[in-house]
């Protein structure tokens, strides 16, 4: 099967999160590599632009764009769609069997790249277009896992009018992101108001939420093949306790080198906790993948009282930091789980939706166009 396959691995993108997104590419594409697969490397620049780069690069030859040696790659739509690298004379078309998203945040993340590969018919992770956007939205999220019985903190839109059910203290959050990037904590709304106006992070929409210190951070991941199977459960360390655990802290902290801040952050694994709060964690992690419909290996972030074993489901990562391969690795191995993400995504195939239909029945009843328009013209002066 693996020697049949050629896997792409798809890292950057135009997203805040470009920089984790190429830790995770070049991750992902070395332990592909290592366990003996095919592997394209496919860069997705901030500015759009598509490369294949060469296998084997560093986070540092990143610095200043496109590595050397990388080929430029065209995306054609159309009646023959496909990935083609640009070359003197003629274009190659790329043959991808399934493409590994390691796009973290932005339209990667957000739907956007599950939606044009789906164009171009190439297999991908990352789940659907419409499953995607829906993890990426922290209200929409939210009010689905209300609505589904899950346990979740009260959450609400942050704008110039509307008032919460709650209380501050708040964390305000960007509506639409995948990590801690613009989190911060207010005492009160006039001042989460502030935030919304001044905030570069918050130009796009945002939500506020109760601020619990008696909370504190525990992940799980879920894959859905080749069975729905949950991960050990993890208890993050914050460097404050009461505070928000932090991009710095999520990704920056620990060894140095290509795992640092990924694989070596601070961390219990596996959280010491009750082992009835171990088996929750499970049971709500299966319940967003039944919920939300997230394929691929997904990341819940959990929210525990240590005092009254209360959890909550705070957020899912359908694209995770590392693709969560550190949550596995008591249960299985990192090729393992990247590999078993691929051939399901190649398998499913690409989603298709039907068109065409009614056979013409409504254009050909429509008759003239214009006739359609009376009455539309507005109010008369």
């Amino acid at each position: 099967m693996s020697e049949r396959s050629s896997w792409a691995v798809v890292f950057g993108g135009p997203s805040p999160e470009h920089e984790i997104s190429i830790l995770t590419g070049l991750q992902s594409e070395r332990v592909l590599t290592r366990a003996g697969e095919s592997v394209i490397p496919l860069y997705w620049s901030p500015t759009g632009a598509w490369f294949v780069v060469p296998s084997g690069t560093e986070a540092r030859d990143y610095l200043e764009g496109a590595p050397s040696g990388s080929r430029p790659v065209e995306i054609r739509l159309g009646a023959d769609p496909g990935l083609f690298v640009k070359g003197r004379m003629r274009s190659e078309r790329l043959d991808i069997d399934a493409a590994l998203s390691c796009l973290h945040g932005g339209i990667g993340e957000g739907g956007g790249f599950a939606g044009l590969f789906a164009l171009l018919g190439v297999p991908a992770t990352g789940s659907s277009l419409y499953a995607s956007a829906l993890g990426m939205d922290k209200l929409a999220f939210g009010a689905v896992m209300v609505a589904a019985g899950v346990p979740s903190l009260e959450r609400a839109p942050l704008d110039a009018v509307s008032e919460p059910a709650f209380d501050g203290p708040y964390i305000v959050k960007p509506r639409f992101g995948g990590s801690s990037i613009g989190i911060e904590i207010v005492d009160d709304l006039a001042a989460a108001r502030v935030l919304l106006r001044t905030s570069t992070h918050l130009r796009a929409g945002a939500v506020v939420e109760p601020f619990r210190s008696d909370l504190v951070d525990l992940n799980i991941s879920f894959r859905t093949a080749p069975t729905l199977e949950v991960s050990d459960l993890e208890r993050p360390l914050r460097g404050t306790e009461g505070g928000v655990y932090s991009y710095a802290e999520k990704y920056l902290a620990g060894q140095a080198g290509e795992q640092a801040g990924l694989a070596t952050a601070p961390r219990e694994l596996p959280a010491q906790v009750p082992a009835e709060v171990t088996t929750l964690s499970g049971d709500l992690a299966r319940r967003v993948a039944a919920v939300t419909r997230l394929t691929g290996v997904v990341r819940v972030d959990l929210l525990y009282n240590p005092t009254t074993l209360d959890l909550y489901v705070n957020e899912v990562n359908s694209v995770p930091g590392a693709m969560a391969l550190y949550l596995w690795a008591p249960k299985h191995g990192a090729g393992e789980i990247l590999l078993d993400a691929l051939v399901e995504a190649r398998d499913a195939g690409v989603p298709t939706v039907a068109s065409g239909f009614g056979s013409g029945a409504a254009l050909r009843a429509a008759g003239g166009i214009s006739g359609k328009l009376v009455g539309l013209e507005g109010p008369r002066g």
